[in-house]
């Protein structure tokens, strides 16, 4: 089937927000909604799967044709419905897969898979992003709840980890300092905040710094701050002291950022830009230390608006824009995977596009899956 021009839905549901976005084919915002469930997990400090995956099936239809209504078309006039089928919480994967292969087939559109990394990873070429987009090969730094990644970024479907993390993610790192000091979920966000209040004089440790390559360690930082709270009188901590350790916990993070990203520029010499993305990237403070770094080596640094940071479909419809233009497609049988590295979708030959009312497929046999305690 050749490939139809037209505008692309896209779908997100990895996790907590359940979004949806419409845009056109020169990637103009036609229409977007997202609906965060914080709420509904606050009282778990954390996001609970099987709650997510309903709050997800309730939400997701009258959103999508709200959606459609926003920007005056029908499924038919899509060109392709793009959906996040990993990584992520499976029960949310498959409620937002599920939804578009059905449009899909009742539209006779094509299907596309994103990964959701890959959905960051291509944000910064959104138009609007920058004053002019950048070429690749780029390197991205991916912050996130799940991921901490150094990727050099070659093409849309071509990508080379240059570094990721041994162990904790930056934004789980975040956000379980932000509760041992007893913050509100979600975490990273609180703890930005309060760490205005105190001063950065409490000795904390640099997992990796210096060290070759371009890897992350957050473990060793957050045991480091449980030991010292651990070691306060009995009772809550004072104010101060906890924002003084809030304060001492970002520098000490921002420094690691710093110095990771100066090595990974080492490696990826070419690199036409800089791109920060996921939900860490919001933080004021890592992105002035990014943007130092950046400023030192003269290249631009790129950062998405706050809202386009953490989880939405504006950057899943974006990512299928450019697959499509670089001629993938999605089988109906693509099976969701709540652990999809992006490397692992290098290399892939383009597919010719598949209309969806070619037929429905038998059901994948999606294997044994957990639910995945990070964020992404």
């Amino acid at each position: 089937m050749e490939r139809k021009d037209g505008p692309v839905l896209g779908i997100e549901s990895s996790c907590d927000e359940t979004a949806a976005a419409i845009l056109a084919p020169d990637g103009r915002i036609l229409a977007e909604r997202v609906l965060s469930q914080i709420a509904d997990h606050a009282a778990f400090g954390g996001v609970v799967p099987e709650i997510a995956a309903r709050a997800h099936l309730t939400a997701l239809d009258a959103m999508v044709r709200d959606t459609l209504r926003e920007a005056g078309l029908a499924f038919t006039d899509l060109a392709a419905i793009a959906a996040t089928a990993g990584p992520g919480l499976i029960g949310g994967l498959l409620v937002g897969t599920g939804y578009a292969k059905g449009a899909a087939i009742a539209s006779g559109v094509p299907y596309l898979a994103i990964n959701h990394l890959e959905a960051h990873a291509l944000t910064a070429r959104l138009p609007g992003m920058a004053a002019t987009p950048p070429a690749f090969p780029y390197l991205l730094l991916l912050l996130s709840g799940g991921h901490s990644q150094c990727v050099a970024v070659e093409g849309a479907g071509r990508y080379r980890l240059l570094g990721t993390t041994l162990d904790d993610a930056v934004g789980e790192a975040f956000d379980k300092t932000a509760k041992l000091l007893g913050l509100p979920y979600p975490g990273g966000p609180a703890l930005e905040v309060f760490a205005r209040e105190g001063t950065p004089n409490v000795p904390l440790p640099r997992p990796l710094l210096h060290r070759a390559g371009c890897d992350f360690s957050f473990s060793g930082l957050k045991t480091a701050v449980a030991l010292l709270v651990a070691a306060e009188p009995p009772g809550p901590l004072s104010r101060q002291r906890a924002a003084n350790i809030a304060a001492s916990f970002q520098a000490a993070v921002t420094d690691i950022l710093g110095d990771r990203l100066e090595h990974a520029l080492a490696m990826c010499p070419d690199a036409t830009a800089i791109i920060i993305a996921g939900g860490v990237a919001a933080n004021t403070a890592i992105r002035t230390r990014l943007a130092l770094v950046a400023a030192t080596v003269g290249k631009p640094l790129i950062a998405p608006p706050l809202r386009l940071c953490t989880d939405n479909a504006v950057m899943v419809a974006w990512a299928g824009l450019e697959r499509l233009a670089a001629g993938f497609s999605s089988t109906l049988d693509a099976p969701c995977k709540p652990r999809w590295p992006l490397e692992a979708i290098s290399n892939l030959a383009p597919t010719p596009v598949i209309p969806a009312k070619a037929g429905i497929p038998d059901t994948p046999d999606h294997g044994s899956h957990r639910f995945p305690l990070s964020r992404e």
